[in-house]
């Protein structure tokens, strides 16, 4: 019998800090009129932050077998909302156009439900590709969230635009390989 992680690890603590810079990250995009250079920094380096803890308490939990249901769960709630707050906030700055808010979280609200549909069969893994298409909206974003110049905001586009391409050919292809997946599985199963 494998032994089971304790909910209460470092993993999942990373989660938590996560879930609780989501609302300091907005606030510092927000003070002042949304575009006061120190605070655009400040909330740059929360979601810096954010995003390494991201990295962290995957590669800690399968490292040293602190998956737990409440990470697996927990996870990506936490990535969700962190993207999602940016996106959002972006967009509602004039920074952002409301079409790249729309179709990344749309994805992600669809994928999110395929899983929860498919759960009882067992979770869908990260792909490669989505691993890439969240590193790529991170990137993005943070640039999007930094104030730049016009040379920088041109590479941000490059990458807000390959991430959003990525996006919808990922989603795509959870789509796809879950119904590759129960059609392939007997009735009753």
């Amino acid at each position: 019998m494998v032994p089971r992680a304790r909910v209460a690890n470092l993993a999942n603590a990373l989660t938590g800090v996560r879930m609780a810079l989501v609302p300091v990250f907005l606030v510092a995009l927000f003070v002042g009129d949304g575009h006061e250079t120190y605070w655009r920094v400040v909330a740059f380096v929360v979601f810096a932050v954010a995003v390494i803890t991201d990295r962290l308490d995957g590669a800690l939990a399968r490292s040293y077998g602190m998956v737990t249901e409440f990470g697996t769960l927990a996870d990506p709630i936490a990535d969700k909302a962190l993207i999602g707050a940016a996106l959002i906030g972006l967009s509602m700055l004039g920074d952002l156009p409301w079409w790249v808010t729309v179709v990344i979280l749309s994805r992600e609200l669809a994928v999110t439900l395929l899983r929860l549909a498919v759960l009882r069969r067992g979770i869908i893994p990260a792909s490669r590709g989505g691993k890439l298409k969240t590193l790529l909206q991170a990137v993005a974003i943070g640039l999007f969230v930094l104030p730049l110049s016009d040379g920088w905001l041109t590479g941000a586009w490059v990458l807000m635009l390959a991430a959003v391409v990525l996006t919808v050919i990922t989603g795509i292809d959870y789509f796809v390989s879950a119904y590759r997946d129960s059609r392939a599985r007997p009735a009753g199963h």
